[in-house]
């Protein structure tokens, strides 16, 4: 990711996760437990949650973790990691300040993978999405799970005006009014709209080397959940 996607984080890493909740009406809460609850069914013995952010993905993972399971977090902003390092449940996961596109593991590490709504942060272009998806690939095990919980585009074409009014003009005022920073929620505005389709998402998917890709789309299809296998 840039360093410009990495400063506009550093500003709001105490709000962030109020502010989420207020323009999901909550919604986001469900919707990272549903993703968590479909991710875990599999078991494994190493978990980790990229552009882990505030931790609140990784916090979830280690509700669901059996003995013996490892769950980690990593991020390249290390003002978010710190808001999650402080959380109770910090103790219980292993932090990695890392860059997406290069994650410091061998091979084979992984048995599950998630990331929440920071799909859209590394898609700085559609190449450069498909070698994140190919890093994801690399660090799973045979067999292992990747699941992505993410903003989407809804097939109707009156729910999707709606949705977009919606993120137009009420997401960089709101965030604003509470973060006290312009630049993260004008970012946020402006990629919502641009983002893939949930069946767009699942060919890039595909192309980088995953099987038996699946989604489900979440309220009319404004946000999805992928799963998708090494």
């Amino acid at each position: 990711m840039s360093n410009g996607i990495q400063k506009l984080f550093a500003q709001v890493p105490r709000t962030y996760e109020r502010v989420n909740h207020i323009l999901t009406f909550g919604m986001d809460i469900l919707w990272r437990k549903k993703a968590v609850q479909l991710a875990v069914a599999d078991g494994g013995e190493r978990w980790i949650d990229v552009c882990s952010g505030t931790g609140e993905t990784a916090v979830y993972l280690t509700g669901n973790a059996e003995n013996g399971t490892r769950v980690y977090a990593a991020d390249f902003s290390l003002p978010m990691l710190q808001v999650a390092r402080a959380k109770p449940q910090g103790r219980k996961i292993r932090f990695s300040i890392s860059e997406i596109k290069a994650l410091p593991f061998p091979e084979a590490t992984f048995d599950l993978i998630t990331i929440s709504f920071a799909t859209r942060n590394i898609n700085t272009s559609r190449d450069d999405l498909l070698n994140s998806f190919k890093e994801f690939y690399r660090v799973l095990k045979p067999g292992g799970r990747f699941v992505n919980l993410e903003t989407s585009q809804p097939s109707n074409a009156v729910i999707r005006k709606l949705y977009h009014t919606y993120i137009k003009w009420l997401v960089k005022p709101i965030g604003w009014r509470i973060s006290g920073a312009k630049a993260p929620y004008a970012y946020l505005s402006q990629t919502i709209p641009r983002f893939y389709s949930a069946a767009e998402l699942a060919e890039i998917l595909t192309e980088a080397g995953f099987s038996r890709v699946d989604f489900t789309r979440l309220m009319f299809g404004a946000a999805a959940i992928h799963k998708a296998v090494k």
